[in-house]
């Protein structure tokens, strides 16, 4: 491991030990890469300027953050490379991350490290998050997590712990959660629904035939479908929702059968964002979907029937989650002009 001024450097895709004292990967993915995987693009070296995001900043960006390292809290924007992390942490939003920054899964699009946390959790974690929302002043906040199938209920007691803490002492506040699978345990599925959340949301990520490779192979595309249609049929009152990332090598076709399966098991909300590759290791970009498309896809889902289909190129399953009932594409079209 290379150091810097004696502290050690973490590359990409390198096995390193955690402050719990477990190994995990940097990123996630193992630096090595198959063929397959490092055939080249031809896509252009610079991204279209509508991938451009700003640079994070501001007092309010600066507030969040520290309030994220005082609790030592792992969020999803920094975890996953979120390119709206300005944005968002600028406007006194979070998505905030629960059960650590360590993932049992590596799907191959994205950054948070991967390894096996051996049961380790934060018990001081539903008050932490609860007091942070608190301090945050947040209206709405999205609670997400890594995938823990190191634990006998995939974290679902913990997570509903994290929700129930939130609503106790921030009770007007909106909560969404962004879950794991619990490997399709439909019980623990219900375990987070009956926790007093608003949506509950888990993404199908991309279409059917590109579920793997992906998602790592404890994912699947039918088990992504059994989750949120269980969710809506415990708790109707309950809004359901999902995302997928697009440039990935998909069809037109393909995603009109995604929308589909969705709309079959009621789901309300979806949105659509740009696949952007989070390092060399990762899996390469197929296409930059234009902004005209990502309209045309989202006019396609709401003459489905879905409440709301969120669709842009920096749009991530968070993104502006507190906008999504506006029915304005969460403000995107009006900032475009």
């Amino acid at each position: 491991m290379p150091a810097l001024k004696d502290i050690p450097v973490v590359v990409s895709g390198q096995k390193f030990r955690t402050e719990h004292g477990f190994s995990a990967i940097k990123n996630g993915v193992k630096s090595r890469l198959s063929d397959a995987e490092q055939r080249p693009t031809t896509l252009p070296a610079r991204k279209p300027a509508w991938l451009k995001a700003k640079l994070p900043g501001g007092e309010s960006y600066a507030a969040v953050r520290n309030t994220v390292r005082k609790h030592r809290l792992a969020t999803v924007c920094e975890e996953s490379m979120c390119p709206n992390i300005g944005e968002c942490w600028g406007a006194g939003t979070a998505t905030i991350m629960l059960m650590g920054a360590v993932c049992t899964r590596a799907c191959r699009f994205c950054a948070v490290d991967t390894g096996n946390p051996r049961g380790w959790l934060d018990a001081e974690e539903p008050a932490n998050t609860a007091e942070s929302v608190r301090l945050m002043g947040l209206r709405y906040v999205v609670l997400t997590s890594v995938d823990r199938d190191d634990l006998p209920d995939g974290g679902a007691g913990h997570y509903a712990a994290c929700v129930r803490a939130v609503k106790a002492v921030n009770p007007e506040t909106g909560v969404e959660a962004l879950t794991p699978d619990f490997q399709g345990r439909l019980d623990d599925v219900a375990t987070v629904v009956d926790s007093g959340l608003d949506v509950y949301a888990q993404n199908l990520e991309t279409v059917r035939r590109l579920t793997h490779p992906v998602r790592d192979p404890r994912a699947s595309y039918q088990q992504t479908l059994d989750v949120l249609a269980h969710a809506k049929q415990h708790r109707p009152d309950v809004l359901t929702k999902t995302s997928l990332m697009l440039g990935l090598g998909e069809t037109d076709a393909e995603i009109g059968e995604a929308l589909e399966d969705l709309r079959r098991i009621n789901v309300d909300i979806v949105t659509f964002g740009q696949y952007l590759r989070p390092t060399p290791n990762h899996l390469p970009v197929e296409r930059y979907v234009t902004p005209e498309q990502f309209r045309e896809y989202r006019q396609i889902g709401l003459d489905m029937g879905f409440l709301e289909v969120v669709s842009g190129p920096l749009v991530r399953s968070s993104y502006r989650a507190e906008q999504a009932l506006a029915r304005n594409n969460v403000g995107l079209d009006a900032d475009n002009g």
